[in-house]
């Protein structure tokens, strides 16, 4: 790197102008607390790519050897973070596949996608969509608490269960990114867990089909992004079904686009696009 290059780094700093004032000592430590809680959070993405169709044209021994580098850095990668690949091949017409990647520094993302960039198939690889989130506790009280303590075997390993991504081997995978309207903001919270405690009794009643949800307030254009595992289409189907029939369905401001996305082998996933 020159120094040309590096002069416009961002450091923080410049000479010219005052430094802000500096925060107070009881402030800073409360911050410092919060930060190491935020350690043990994970980042969140969901990458789905569209192959050029002209990569289908390349000779085959040329396709496999674009397919061995991208498996070699999955397979590498994997090894420092969660990357899980799906098929969207006959359930999608504007999109191939996804890889469902959670970790906890967002350098390994960003290192991820630098990579796949760079390998020869990248140049073939269109990014159709991108959801960017992380993990957090939800706000709203879960009135099966006990039971969900009891399954898990603690409060501290529940605490652990919410905060990072722990997929269930599903057949299926189905995501979507998801906001709220301002007039959800707006209710009082006791209104909000009062429907939000109707939202939890329907999910109750579907225990096959497993939610992931993660929060993207400022970090994308959506608020949320959900993604629900099941072996069983039909069952998530019908449970968003009756999700729509409840009141809090109304302050939905949006919940498109949708993705079912079958579990394969990377290796599999690339076979099935050429």
């Amino acid at each position: 790197m020159t120094e040309s290059t590096q002069d416009n780094v961002p450091k923080g700093v410049r000479p010219e102008l005052p430094k802000r004032p500096a925060v107070e000592e009881d402030a800073w430590e409360k911050i410092r607390r919060e930060q190491e809680k935020m350690k043990e959070r994970e980042y969140v993405r969901f990458a789905v790519y569209k192959l050029d169709p002209a990569w289908r044209r390349l000779p085959a021994e040329e396709r496999e050897r674009h397919k061995d580098e991208f498996e070699a850095i999955i397979a590498r990668k994997g090894k420092e973070m969660m990357i899980y690949s799906y098929s969207l091949v006959g359930t999608r017409g504007d999109a191939d596949f996804l890889l469902w990647q959670a970790c906890r520094e967002l350098v390994q993302l960003h290192d991820l996608a630098s990579e796949l960039n760079r390998a020869a198939i990248g140049g073939y690889l269109g990014l159709a969509y991108s959801y960017f989130a992380m993990t957090k506790r939800s706000i709203y009280l879960n009135r099966y608490e006990n039971e969900y303590v009891a399954s898990y075997g603690g409060e501290d390993q529940i605490d652990q269960a919410r905060i990072a991504i722990n997929p269930q081997g599903s057949e299926y995978l189905f995501i979507y990114p998801m906001a709220k309207t301002r007039a959800w903001y707006k209710l009082p919270h006791e209104d909000r867990q009062r429907m939000m405690d109707e939202h939890i009794r329907i999910g109750h009643q579907w225990p096959d089909v497993k939610l992931n949800t993660t929060y993207s307030y400022g970090l994308d254009d959506q608020e949320f992004v959900v993604a629900f595992e099941s072996d069983h289409p039909g069952r998530f189907l019908d449970l968003l079904m009756a999700l729509r029939l409840s009141e809090g369905s109304s302050y939905t401001l949006f919940d498109t686009p949708a993705f079912t996305g079958l579990a394969r082998s990377m290796r599999d996933t690339l076979d099935a696009i050429g």
